[in-house]
């Protein structure tokens, strides 16, 4: 069974860091590009980083470019999102989707891009 699990959300302060995984199960994330967006209350959806299942490329969103960095461990078939320096403005749940190949220029923030996606993990930034 294809899936996607995410995990490592909580509640951390302005400022600190945190750690997302995108746990895939029942298919090898190395074939897959892999992107993190997320969603706060009201809303729409939106893309935060991307990396491609061909060179490697990675995409961010320019509100968190320096600050988060997304990276893969193809042994444990997992993706992780790495967020420094947290801002208020980061508060939302965060997805990770999988996409069939590989990703190229804007098309990354394209939600209909990916194929596959998890449910979710909360992430909450305040003091």
């Amino acid at each position: 069974q294809v899936q996607l699990v995410e995990s490592g959300g909580g509640l951390v302060q302005p400022g600190g860091s945190l750690r997302l995984s995108c746990a895939a199960s029942g298919f090898t994330l190395d074939y897959y590009s892999i992107g993190w967006f997320r969603q706060a209350p009201g809303k729409e959806r939106e893309g935060v980083s991307c990396i491609s299942s061909s060179d490697g490329t990675t995409y961010y969103a320019d509100s968190v470019k320096g600050r988060f960095t997304i990276s893969r461990d193809n042994a444990k078939n997992t993706v992780y999102l790495q967020m420094n320096r947290v801002k208020p403005a980061d508060t939302a749940v965060y997805y990770c989707a999988a996409d069939n190949g590989p990703i190229w220029g804007s098309r990354w923030t394209e939600m209909d891009e990916y194929e596959y996606w998890g449910q979710g993990t909360q992430v909450t930034v305040s003091s």
